[in-house]
């Protein structure tokens, strides 16, 4: 019975106040969808990165005939010797630790890869001693990197050594910044909807101020009085939450599985339904408990004056 009556109270209570519960949903759901969002694309950049670390390769470009640095004599390419120098040191005590593996191209077989590549008229005049014969290095733990492009830059008949990762390290930033301003913007709408929910409850409870009184009266508990306005602030922020995780999984069953995979053809690993059954349980608690708080603070403070 009690029960009945206190889901009374908070139904009525929301009836009353409408026009400012509807804003509480909205705000919630505003907050709580970048909140997804921001967790979502968290999310995707660990999986991007974990998926390029096992297939991002080392490459060390060994001299070509047009090469014009301090490692290269002009007009002459990587010799013998030097080759062999590099595959000793790759096979050595030091490095061999830390290689996977690694592959060699010579330039004629770079020229032949490159022929499908480049138009007709840049095929005409280039020949294959311009191109860079490359050591591609797979290694255990992309992390040490640093390590092979230290132990081989400077070397005579090395162009150039690079982490193919670093290409990447970009569209990792740009990510990142992203989530920060997802973040940012949630934390802001995160205040405005707690304080929404607190001026909420105090609307609610000024305008039955009376039937406080009585209720004071007759000696109902503080606990009995406010649990009708924290249950409230929890509903209304439940429907923000609701529609935040419809929010979310549209995201990334609509705007990732059905549009993006199609056309962002490099990243081959995104975030899933899975995911998704993750941030869900995430937000909705969120908003739930930041609910409950504020409601409770609110009319708290209210009783007390």
């Amino acid at each position: 019975m009690r029960i009945g009556l206190i889901l009374s109270e908070a139904f009525t209570g929301l009836r009353r106040n409408a026009s400012m519960v509807i804003s509480v949903i909205l705000v919630t759901f505003v907050s709580l969808t970048f909140v997804g969002a921001a967790m979502l694309m968290q999310m995707q950049i660990g999986k991007m990165q974990s998926y390029w670390a096992d297939r991002a390769q080392v490459a060390v470009s060994m001299c070509a005939t047009v090469s014009d640095v301090d490692t290269c004599q002009a007009g002459q390419a990587a010799t013998q010797d030097q080759i062999d120098a590099v595959k000793a040191k790759l096979d050595g005590p030091a490095l061999a630790p830390l290689i996977r593996d690694y592959t060699y191209a010579t330039s004629e077989q770079v020229f032949e890869n490159a022929k499908g590549l480049l138009p007709e008229d840049i095929l005409g005049v280039v020949t294959a001693d311009q191109f860079n014969a490359t050591f591609s290095i797979n290694l255990v733990d992309q992390r040490q990197s640093d390590v092979i492009i230290e132990a081989f830059s400077g070397q005579t008949g090395v162009e150039d050594v690079t982490d193919q990762l670093q290409y990447l390290e970009p569209l990792f930033q740009t990510l990142t910044v992203a989530t920060y301003v997802a973040v940012g913007i949630a934390g802001l709408m995160l205040i405005a909807a707690v304080l929404l929910i607190a001026t909420t409850i105090r609307l609610s409870a000024f305008a039955r101020r009376r039937e406080l009184g009585i209720m004071r009266l007759v000696g109902a508990s503080n606990r009995f009085i406010q649990t009708p306005f924290v249950l409230e602030g929890v509903l209304a922020a439940l429907v923000g939450s609701a529609l935040a995780s419809v929010a979310v999984w549209a995201m990334v069953g609509v705007g990732v599985h059905q549009y993006l995979r199609d056309r962002v053809g490099f990243i081959t690993s995104w975030v899933d339904i899975g995911d998704v059954a993750i941030v869900i349980p995430v937000i909705v608690v969120l908003g739930v408990v930041l609910a409950a708080l504020s409601a409770s603070f609110a009319i708290r403070r209210w009783l007390r004056a």
